[in-house]
C-alpha cells in the first residue's frame, strides 16, 4: 500500500485558488511601502544562530522554545524565526549604511517558529515587514507607524486599533528592571519555570508570559512610564503629538513590550479581536541599539512585521475585496491533430502580446474542450477546423455575450485580437458607468 504523505504540522498549501488573496495584500504592501520610499531587498531563509541568540535575545520564548536550528557536519544554522536580524545583517555586510540615511527597505519573506499551531499562527508563517536606518527622530517612529496605517487601511481593514508604549533606553530600563525584580521576587514560587529564570536575566520578559498565572500576576507591575528618563519620556511625547498630527488615534498600553529583545523606546501593535486571541497583524518598534550589537556604528534603527496569514484572516472575517484570479483570454480548440500546430502559433503570438491563452493538450472532443473554456472562464473562444485552416479565417466567439467575430490567421491575428479585446474591455467600462 502506497505511503500517504500529508504536509507538516503548522503549514498550509496556497492553492492556485487562493492565490488571488495573496497577491491583493503583497501587492497593496508593495506599493505603499513604495509610496513612502521604501525598496525591497530579500536575505536567505536561514541564519547563523549566532545573530539570532544576540539579537533576538536568549531569554525570549523564540530563542528558548521555538527556533528551528540545522547540524550541517560542523556547521550549525537555524531557520529565520523573523526577518528584522537578518535585514540588518544584510544591511550592514552589503555596506548600506555607508550610504545615505536613512535607508529604508521592506521585505516579503517566510518565517519559522515551533509552537503550538491555532488560528493565526503557524509554524511556518509569511511578514511583510519594513526597517529604516539612521534616523532617531520620534517623526521617524510616526513615518513608520503611518506606513503601517495606510497598508492596513488600502486593504480595506476596520476596527483595528493601535497601542503604543515606550520600553525606554538601556539606561531607565535598568531603573525599571529593578523595580520590577522586587515586585516579582514576592510571586517567585508562584511564577512558571520559564519567568524563574526571567527573573535575574530579563524580568520584562515576565510581562509577556503567556502563563494565565504569570499574567495574573504580571497585572499589577510596575509600569516602564513611571521610569523613562527625560530623553524617552520626551521621544514619547513627541512621536503621540506626531501621530495626533497625522490624525492617526492611538491608545498607550504600558504593558505591551514585544517579542523580542533589541526593542527600545516606542514600542507599537495594531490588534483586532475578530481573529481569536492571536490578534496582533502587525507589531513593531524601535531598536536603536541592535546595529551596534551586531558589529555596526551605532546607528537608530525601526520598523515592522505584518503577519500575512493574519491579515488575511481578519480580511475574510470582514468581507475585504480580494484581486480576482485573471480569467483565460483566449482558449483554442483545435477540432483534429492538423488543427493543433496552428493553434499553438496562434496562442503564443497573444501570449508575445501579453495575453493568457490555453489550446487543447488531452485530445479532448470539440464538447468537451467547449466545456472545459468554460470552467477556465475564458473570455474568448477559437476553434479550428479544416475549414477555417484553409480559408486563414475562423470565427471569435465572445463567451459572456455569445457574439462572433471574424478574425484573421496570418501574421495580423495577433494585432486584430488585441483590437477586439481593447474595445471590449471598453464597451464593458462604459455599461458599468451608464
Amino acid at each position: 500500500m502506497a505511503l500517504k504523505i500529508t504536509r507538516p504540522q503548522g503549514t498550509e498549501d496556497i492553492t492556485p485558488e487562493n492565490i488571488s488573496k495573496w497577491y491583493t495584500v503583497e501587492q497593496v504592501a508593495r506599493d505603499t511601502a513604495k509610496c513612502f520610499g521604501f525598496h525591497e531587498m530579500r536575505i536567505p531563509t536561514f541564519e547563523s544562530t549566532d545573530l539570532f541568540l544576540r539579537s533576538v535575545g536568549e531569554t525570549t520564548d523564540v530563542v528558548q522554545k521555538e527556533m528551528y536550528t540545522v547540524k550541517a557536519k560542523e556547521t550549525e544554522f537555524t531557520l529565520r524565526p523573523e526577518g528584522t536580524a537578518g535585514t540588518i545583517r544584510s544591511m550592514l555586510q552589503n555596506g548600506m549604511l555607508n550610504a545615505a540615511l536613512p535607508q529604508k527597505v521592506f521585505y516579503i519573506l517566510s518565517c519559522f517558529r515551533h509552537e503550538r499551531p491555532q488560528a493565526g499562527r503557524l509554524r511556518e508563517f509569511h511578514q511583510f515587514g519594513v526597517e529604516m536606518a539612521g534616523s532617531a527622530d520620534a517623526a521617524a517612529d510616526a513615518e513608520i507607524i503611518s506606513l503601517a496605517k495606510s497598508i492596513l487601511d488600502r486593504i480595506g481593514l476596520k476596527n483595528i486599533q493601535l497601542y503604543i508604549n515606550s520600553i525606554g533606553c538601556p539606561t531607565c530600563r535598568a531603573n525599571y528592571h529593578k523595580a520590577l525584580r522586587a515586585y516579582f521576587a514576592a510571586y517567585e514560587d508562584d511564577l512558571c519555570d520559564t519567568c524563574k529564570s526571567r527573573l535575574e536575566k530579563n524580568p520584562m520578559r515576565i510581562l509577556d508570559c503567556k502563563s494565565p498565572i504569570c499574567s495574573k500576576i504580571a497585572a499589577d507591575a510596575p509600569i516602564i512610564l513611571d521610569y523613562l528618563c527625560d530623553e524617552c519620556s520626551e521621544h514619547f511625547q513627541t512621536l503621540q503629538s506626531h501621530l495626533k498630527a497625522l490624525q492617526i488615534d492611538f491608545t498607550i498600553n504600558p504593558k505591551i513590550v514585544r517579542g523580542l529583545d533589541y526593542y527600545t523606546k516606542t514600542v507599537f501593535e495594531f490588534v483586532t479581536t475578530e481573529i481569536g486571541a492571536q490578534g496582533t497583524v502587525c507589531g513593531g518598534g524601535r531598536y536603536d541599539g541592535l546595529i551596534g550589537q551586531l558589529g555596526g556604528a551605532d546607528t537608530p534603527a525601526l520598523g515592522f512585521a505584518m503577519g500575512l496569514e493574519r491579515l488575511l484572516l481578519t480580511m475574510q472575517q470582514q468581507g475585504c475585496n480580494f484581486l480576482e484570479t485573471p480569467p483565460c483570454d483566449l482558449y483554442i480548440a483545435p477540432m483534429d491533430a492538423e488543427a493543433l500546430p496552428k493553434a499553438m502559433q496562434l496562442a503564443q503570438a497573444v501570449r508575445e502580446s501579453g495575453y493568457q491563452a490555453e489550446y487543447d493538450l488531452m485530445h479532448r472532443g470539440l464538447k468537451a474542450q467547449m466545456k472545459y473554456a468554460n470552467k477556465i472562464h475564458a473570455t474568448y473562444v477559437l476553434v479550428l477546423g479544416g475549414n477555417e485552416l484553409e480559408q486563414q479565417s475562423a470565427k471569435l466567439k465572445q463567451m459572456e455575450t455569445g457574439e462572433q467575430i471574424a478574425i484573421p490567421l496570418d501574421d495580423r491575428f495577433a494585432e486584430a485580437f488585441d483590437n477586439i479585446a481593447i474595445s471590449h474591455m471598453f464597451q464593458n467600462t462604459l455599461q458599468e458607468e451608464a
